[in-house]
């Protein structure tokens, strides 16, 4: 399939498919259009010796600085240097291609005033599998991310370095090797290739699409332990959740229903408490939490997907162009600032749920540390450790970064939404959060290994799965490949997926 580019519809399952999916994309004919008609009257507006910034004139605190007609080419190419200021290792590939898909959605509404070759450049890149080398760190936020993008928009002269079929090359052997020709930057293409909040947009639209995956993960996992903890299923009932409201913990409700559907536990064959712990009967209200949260910043990032985050701003049916600060990542990093948050706070109850199979005070009949062998043997007792080290990792990162702006650029950009940490830190959140939970899961199959009754079709189609990445613990050995093949499982999905083919989606 390809993807048709046409600045509105953008959705973060289609920033997956063509970052993550290699798939192909094409500008619709009426954004050819509306690119065309915006750069015509750019030139218009640059023969009338308009004052226009960033076009003309200096950028931050050189906007007064006015630019001959000597220099307003130049200056382009020396912008894109001098932004071009990154640090740390290579940006994951499926980021820096979720920026340039971002970057393209944005000129398609012809408000940007570059020449179709730029983003047509930027096309042609994503279809041929050219992917700039991009420095992790060094964007604020706000100007767009400069640095990053920066290193994307060399490509438009040839410079820098780009992927190509798994190697590192120099930017312009890449695009020879592609048969891809060099734009390069004419007045405004610079600015309008860098001046836009892409990079932590994108960044956070593959992080949504894969923190769903994980919280549906998350209740599979809870499904598990409540299973092994032998819980009282009336907090489940969808009635108890309807009469309250909350669309995400109606949503959690049904999808644990659906994963003890058939089992003795869910059809009241198996003794239980009257009311159990909160950790076990606040589940939905907590992931549910978690789910409306990232409901919200979906539609936050795909807003910004499919608006014009970019400065100047040009109306070619006006004849006006208008500056101001669409390039802010604010409306992204204040709800993704939150999205981060509600994935720790759903790895602190998996947690809890797995102390609680540990515990044997708690674990309703379950051996000390789930061994056989409790002296000898000290069972899972260890991995709780490994699973709390990650959530003091994640709280750290759950701190916000929408509220930690440095002024720069002699206090012309005197706030940032520091966005670009934000999407950084959200994904080291997600990395410990696969850990934590893949350790919850592989105690709860050892739970269940322990247990006698019949457990429900979601629940015993997740615990088979587990067992064919890790064995029952019969005796101690050293656990660290068990953690590390766990947190695989749940990154991979296979759970989820095998257990949507028997229950149906957990949505």
């Amino acid at each position: 399939m390809t993807y048709i580019i046409k600045g509105a519809g953008l959705t973060i399952e289609d920033v997956v498919d063509v970052a993550r999916n290699n798939e192909k994309v094409e500008l619709h004919h009426d954004s050819i259009k509306r690119i065309n008609n915006c750069r015509a009257m750019l030139e218009r507006k640059i023969e009338a010796n308009e004052i226009m910034y960033g076009v003309n004139t200096g950028i931050g605190e050189f906007s007064e600085v006015v630019l001959d007609e000597s220099q307003v080419k130049d200056f382009q190419k020396y912008l894109v240097y001098n932004h071009a200021a990154g640090i740390g290792e290579a940006m994951p590939l499926e980021h820096v291609r979720g920026a340039m898909l971002g970057r393209i959605n944005v000129h398609a509404h012809g408000n940007s005033g570059c020449r179709l070759a730029i983003t047509q450049t930027l096309v042609d890149m994503l279809n041929k599998g050219v992917t700039p080398w991009v420095c992790k760190k060094g964007s604020v936020g706000a100007s767009g991310d400069l640095a990053p993008m920066s290193q994307i928009a060399l490509l438009m002269m040839g410079e820098g370095k780009a992927y190509y079929k798994g190697e590192l090359y120099e930017g312009k052997v890449a695009l020879e090797k592609a048969g891809i020709p060099i734009p390069g930057l004419e007045a405004r293409d610079g600015l309008a290739t860098i001046n836009g909040s892409n990079v932590l947009t994108a960044m956070s639209a593959i992080f949504l699409y894969d923190a769903n995956n994980f919280l549906k993960q998350a209740e599979i996992g809870a499904a598990m332990s409540l299973e092994a903890l032998k819980a009282n299923m009336k907090p489940y009932s969808p009635k108890l959740h309807e009469v309250r409201g909350f669309k995400g913990a109606i949503r959690s409700a049904r999808a644990i229903n659906k994963l003890v559907d058939g089992g003795d536990l869910k059809e009241q064959r198996v003794k239980c408490k009257v009311q159990d712990a909160y950790s076990m009967r606040s589940t939905p209200q907590v992931i549910g939490a978690a789910h409306d949260a990232l409901a919200y910043a979906r539609s936050q990032v795909e807003i910004e997907l499919n608006g014009v985050g970019d400065n100047p701003i040009f109306f070619p049916e006006e004849n006006l162009q208008l500056s101001g600060a669409n390039f802010q990542g604010s409306p992204v990093s204040v709800p993704m600032d939150m999205a981060g948050t509600v994935i720790t706070m759903a790895c602190v109850m998996s947690e809890r749920r797995m102390n609680r199979l540990n515990n044997p005070a708690l674990s309703v009949g379950l051996p000390a540390f789930l061994t056989k062998g409790a002296g000898m043997f000290s069972g899972l007792m260890l991995s709780q450790y490994t699973a709390d080290m990650q959530i003091v990792e994640q709280r750290i990162l759950s701190a916000p970064a929408s509220i930690q702006s440095i002024p720069a650029a002699a206090d012309q950009e005197d706030f940032v939404s520091m966005g670009m940490n934000t999407a950084i830190k959200n994904i080291q959140i997600l990395d410990n959060a696969y850990g934590i939970l893949g350790i919850e899961i592989m105690a709860a199959a050892q739970a269940l290994d322990f247990r006698e009754y019949k457990f429900g079709k979601g629940v015993t189609k997740a615990k088979e799965i587990v067992r064919k990445h890790v064995d029952f613990l019969e005796i101690d050995r050293p656990l660290f490949d068990d953690h590390n093949n766990m947190k695989k499982l749940i990154e991979s999905c296979e759970i989820l997926h095998e257990v949507e083919k028997i229950v149906g989606e957990l949505e």
